[in-house]
């Protein structure tokens, strides 16, 4: 790629990004919502089953709330890929693309943008759900390294299933479908050690939490925020992202191709 094209493209993507950023500012229930349910999650889990599940864990609700709470931050993550596929598949279906193609731009810029005000949106959902988890009484022991560490994980985090959730806006055909496809994303750190430690749970389950991605995720980014054992679970967290971001860019790319084709 030639300096010429590379800083079209550029050009074009951070073009494409101020679109994406400026629907957001417009319509904010939207990016909202994405910080709402991890709160939501948040406040329940904590005052309804905070006595009884920190009193099984050697604590009170406050001990809870320390295991709790990265938990919920990989949840409020994984939250963002619905408004992003629904964001895509709105693109899609409602002729913006046709419009993009009879203008001189890069066609890849139309995805990048997506993603990275995506990412952006999620990271600034992450601020509000901190700072309900501090409200509440949440007090991490994490140095500014560690919190540099633990950004810097959940914008990977959050830059790999976004760009799923980019695949599934372009492979769904309405925006209903759009908004109902990524929910085994949302849902799967509930089947991980988000709410309570994998060992707690029956064989089968432990088995799938162990090695589904979400857990070694929450495990280094507990780690980093409360100071316990992360062992191999960075590294294997890092495989896990770039992995399904690499998947996820070769599927999206292949199907905007396809789609923008002729």
């Amino acid at each position: 790629m030639s300096t010429l094209t590379l800083s079209h493209a550029l050009h074009d993507s951070k073009t494409m990004l101020r679109r994406n950023l400026k629907h957001a500012i417009r319509y904010p229930s939207v990016s909202l919502g994405s910080a709402m349910m991890p709160i939501l999650m948040l406040l329940l889990f904590v005052y309804a089953f905070g006595d009884s599940i920190g009193a099984g864990m050697g604590g009170s609700r406050g001990v809870y709330l320390e295991y709790l709470t990265p938990g919920v931050l990989i949840m409020g993550v994984a939250a963002g890929v619905i408004s992003t596929s629904i964001a895509v598949c709105s693109d899609m279906t409602n002729g913006i693309i046709n419009r993009f193609r009879t203008m001189n731009i890069t066609r890849s810029s139309f995805l990048t943008g997506h993603v990275i005000g995506s990412v952006l949106q999620t990271m600034v959902s992450l601020v509000l759900v901190v700072g309900v988890a501090l409200a509440l009484g949440f007090r991490p022991d994490a140095s500014p390294v560690e919190w540099l560490a633990a950004a810097g994980l959940l914008a990977g985090i959050a830059f790999g299933v976004t760009w799923l959730a980019v695949g599934i806006g372009l492979v769904s055909k309405t925006v209903e479908s759009a908004s109902n496809k990524p929910l085994l994303i949302q849902f799967l750190p509930f089947l991980g050690s988000a709410f309570v430690p994998a060992e707690s749970m029956s064989p089968g389950l432990r088995w799938f939490a162990e090695y589904q991605p979400f857990t070694p995720m929450i495990e280094t980014l507990r780690g980093l925020l409360t100071g316990t054992a992360i062992g191999n679970d960075g590294w294997i967290s890092l495989a896990w992202c770039a992995g399904i971001a690499l998947v996820g860019y070769v599927w999206s790319r292949s199907l905007f191709n396809s789609s923008t084709t002729g």
